[in-house]
């Protein structure tokens, strides 16, 4: 495949070590350099573009990928607030695209599992249920895309929270907040060079359950994302990960 990658830092950088370790050619690249002279027509000789760019940026490249007609694999959250005008415009025009929170397949089954739990948790309200995430300082959105997941699946199920309540911490030594009774938890904390940790934690006066996903490195979403462009070679539509992988 010839792949333009949408964002050249850390990300962007580990895509291009994977597709090209699998014969695929990097034929473009956006960076901060030239973010402006990107065109659609930037993408003639592209068959599918990857994104892991800025919550600012996202929605400008998904829409210049449509008008190019090149399929798009996005890894970049923050964006979700327009997700359902670009998800109209992809299934109205027959786009291709691929979204996710989270590109890694680990994190993927993770998100099988919580689903799971969250189910068989609904039943015991004698557990409060929170959220943690642990990213490096870098990372600008908060909370993370992954924590947003596993908090709709919760939602989705549970009888007693009915949103989610997120929390900035900039010191991992800083105290946990409360919520009410109502409110799901996320508590972020942006340490070093953390690539990402998610917990989910069920508690009560007898006992806890925790169920987490502690990212190695990078290289795992990267992946992932790469197997998500080949996948979605000659397809039109909107898809996530499960597709991908029949969870």
């Amino acid at each position: 495949m010839k792949i333009a990658l949408l964002g050249y830092g850390k990300m962007g950088k580990a895509v291009e070590k994977i597709a090209t370790a699998k014969g695929h050619d990097i034929v473009y690249k956006v960076n901060m350099e030239n973010s402006f002279d990107f065109m659609p027509i930037s993408l003639q000789n592209v068959d599918v573009a990857i994104d892991f760019s800025m919550p600012s940026a996202a929605v400008d490249n998904i829409l210049k990928c449509f008008e190019a007609k090149v399929p798009i694999v996005v890894g970049t959250t923050g964006w979700y607030d327009q997700f359902d005008t670009i998800r109209e415009k992809c299934l109205a025009e027959e786009q291709s695209m691929v979204y996710s929170t989270n590109f890694s397949i680990g994190v993927n089954i993770f998100y099988k599992l919580n689903k799971i739990l969250a189910k068989m948790m609904a039943a015991h309200d004698e557990y409060d249920v929170m959220i943690e995430e642990v990213h490096h300082t870098e990372k600008k959105d908060h909370p993370s895309g992954t924590a947003l997941s596993l908090a709709g699946h919760i939602l989705a199920d549970n009888k007693v929270k009915t949103e989610w309540k997120g929390r900035l911490l900039y010191n991992e030594n800083m105290p946990s907040q409360s919520a009410k009774a109502h409110e799901l938890l996320i508590e972020s904390k942006r340490v070093g060079e953390v690539t990402g940790d998610h917990t989910v934690k069920y508690e009560s006066v007898i006992d806890e359950i925790e169920i987490t996903h502690k990212a190695k490195s990078r290289y795992g979403f990267a992946k992932g994302a790469v197997l998500a462009a080949e996948w979605l070679q000659n397809k039109t539509g909107l898809y996530t990960m499960e597709d991908i992988l029949n969870l």
